[in-house]
């Protein structure tokens, strides 16, 4: 697979647009996910989110896409499950007036439907399992089981996907 994130500069983001302009600063906001501590982590995944996820998609989401899938298959990203979240709203979103960017990005999130499936198989080794757990004070699910749920969640809605963007999928030859 090489570095993590290493293709990124193989995109010509500069090109591309967000809700809010350029998408020149996707990068960096991606390589905070990967590498940041837990506020800037959680604040890159917000940014995000508003940038190219909630309502409408744009050209950068699909660009984008991959490397999401790549960042929630890596070990050391501190919040994969946040990551396949995210996965999961650019798949339930659109954009009306530009119908290829939804299909780009949903065909995108499809085609790590295989990631989605081994991180919702995954069971942690009891070192994974210590080192991904939540404080034993947190009361919430270990990291672990969030990234399990998620991954399962994601599975759900990439098989029972449908819009008016993307094509149906072919008859069942039953």
């Amino acid at each position: 697979m090489g570095t993590v994130l290493g293709a990124m500069r193989n995109v010509r983001w500069h090109e591309l647009q967000h809700a809010y302009g350029s998408a020149s600063q996707v990068p960096g906001v991606l390589s905070r996910i990967a590498w940041g501590d837990a506020p800037s982590s959680d604040e890159a995944l917000n940014d995000l989110e508003r940038w190219i996820g909630t309502p409408p998609v744009f050209d950068s989401t699909a660009a984008t896409v991959p490397f999401l899938w790549e960042l929630a298959a890596t070990d050391t990203v501190r919040d994969r499950a946040g990551v396949l979240d995210l996965l999961a709203t650019i798949l339930a979103a659109g954009n009306p007036e530009h119908p290829a960017w939804t299909r780009a990005a949903h065909e995108a999130v499809a085609e790590g439907r295989g990631t989605a499936v081994r991180l919702a198989a995954a069971v942690p080794d009891a070192r994974g399992a210590r080192r991904a757990s939540g404080t034993p004070d947190s009361g919430g699910p270990s990291r672990a089981q969030a990234l399990r749920t998620a991954a399962t969640r994601l599975l759900a809605a990439i098989d029972g996907h449908t819009c008016p963007a993307c094509p149906a999928p072919p008859p069942d030859p039953a």
